[in-house]
């Protein structure tokens, strides 16, 4: 006995060490520390200051997510390029860049990449109203601004040697995609290329882009990180693992880009007008209300829009009236007698929606709390309740906005909401109801408070 216990000792003592030999130089500077520093992009798509002041955007929830996954603290570095990020990098500024980059057999010569994330295309834009190319080989006829060091140079640079030797463009490192799109916007600069995701969001704040035609294939975008970094890389690989049999990856999409696949030039266009010439009459009004139920006066206010345009004498063929469109029980439930004066339609509309947001189980957090009730405002509670018993059954998240958009839509097929309390409901309206509240919600804020790529904010 005396002579195995010192074996075991021996052994135990050999297993520390070796398991202590796996653990990565990076990595274990990252847990003394107790920090993982990520350089980013402030954009938004990717880092932003949201309208509660706090740091949010796609890369901003995974690089957190990951960093709590490693059980440290995260601190974010932004640059104002992507020349920028690639060069702090390199100076070790950081421990990874999470900004949008393409994985480009240029760039994996100079730096690790992690699993691809998300999956985009470039795009050529220009202005709907001035000179776009009808084809590859007018684009020598245009003026073309990229970013400098970017995969949308390295494109040209393809095309330039491959099939137009004449094409010619500006390329400038210190812009941002943000920054010459809205040059596109202002015809400062007839044509640029942009990525899917990012022509996107930008689209709905510049209405005049018009997406002309593909410009690459699918490429991925993915994390970045030092040539010597081989130890987090892993770690990264295998975390994305999991990420990508859970839903985390389902959810940030949901948040940040389920709700800007609807681009309609003639409403943002009327929108934005709205906005000047109808919006100030109403204003104080929604802004009152939402102070008095809690509710976001913006978030109000674009709700309003998507029930009537702002139109205090709106009217539907099913009898709902007045700017938040009330029926006359729910009217009579909150205290409504003229669904048709601003004043009364308003703060009875905020004041249902708080009731509705209310009634909802615990369990619901914020945002998804909120997502919810607005959707059982359009839908009715009983067909939310129906929902969330659908999503129990298919194995879904009841409590999440992201799960729930995926089952309301069933409700309309006879299989799913024959044995449901409440039958047949139109599911996908509430999913598209809340999408476009989103989307005004989002060119309303921006409209209002100037060009946020400038200010440092996005909702």
């Amino acid at each position: 006995m005396h002579r195995i216990l010192p074996a075991i000792a021996t052994l135990g003592a050999f297993m520390v060490a070796g398991c202590q030999e796996t653990v990565s130089p990076e990595l274990e500077a990252i847990r003394d520390k107790g920090e993982l520093v990520v350089i980013t992009r402030n954009a938004p798509t990717t880092y932003y200051i949201n309208r509660h002041d706090e740091p949010a955007g796609f890369e901003h929830d995974l690089a957190s997510n990951f960093a709590d996954h490693l059980g440290v603290d995260v601190r974010f570095k932004t640059r104002h390029s992507i020349a920028d990020v690639q060069q702090a990098l390199r100076n070790g500024a950081g421990h990874l860049a999470a900004a949008g980059l393409t994985r480009l057999e240029s760039r994996e010569k100079a730096f690790r990449f992690g699993p691809a994330y998300h999956r985009i295309q470039q795009k050529l834009v220009c202005n709907r109203n001035g000179r776009k190319p009808r084809n590859l080989e007018q684009l020598t006829d245009v003026s073309l601004l990229v970013i400098g060091d970017s995969s949308y140079e390295e494109r040209l640079q393809e095309l330039k040697e491959d099939q137009l030797p004449e094409l010619e463009w500006q390329s400038d490192s210190s812009l941002t995609t943000e920054i010459i799109l809205r040059k596109v916007q202002e015809k400062e600069v007839d044509c640029t290329l942009a990525d899917s995701n990012i022509v996107a969001i930008n689209r709905r704040y510049y209405p005049e882009l018009d997406v002309v035609r593909p410009m690459s294939e699918t490429q991925e975008l993915a994390w970045m990180m030092p040539q010597e970094a081989e130890g987090l890389e892993q770690a990264v690989e295998e975390w994305f693992a999991d990420v990508e049999d859970g839903a985390l990856l389902s959810r940030l999409m949901t948040r940040y880009y389920a709700h800007v696949e609807i681009f309609d030039y003639v409403d943002i266009s009327r929108y934005v007008r709205r906005i000047d010439e109808r919006l100030p009459q109403y204003r104080q009004l929604f802004e009152k209300a939402g102070e008095k139920h809690d509710v976001a006066w913006d978030l109000l206010t674009a709700m309003g829009y998507q029930e009537s345009h702002w139109n205090p004498k709106a009217r539907s063929p099913t009898g709902v009236r007045g700017i938040m469109m009330l029926t006359q029980a729910t009217a009579k439930r909150v205290g409504v007698d003229n669904r048709l004066d601003p004043q009364q339609s308003i703060m009875g509309g905020a004041q249902y929606l708080a009731e509705l947001r209310q009634r909802l189980p615990e369990g619901l957090e914020e945002p998804d709390r909120t997502w919810v009730a607005m959707a059982a405002y359009n839908v009715g509670m009983g067909h939310i309740y129906d929902a969330r018993k659908l999503a129990e059954r298919l194995g879904r998240d009841k409590n999440s906005w992201s799960d729930l958009r995926k089952v309301l839509p069933k409700l309309a097929q006879p299989e799913y909401y024959k044995d449901l309390r409440y039958g047949y409901a139109r599911g996908g309206e509430p999913v598209h109801y809340l999408r476009r509240i989103r989307n005004y919600r989002e060119i309303m804020e921006r409209h209002l408070e100037g060009d946020p790529v400038e200010r440092n904010r996005f909702w």
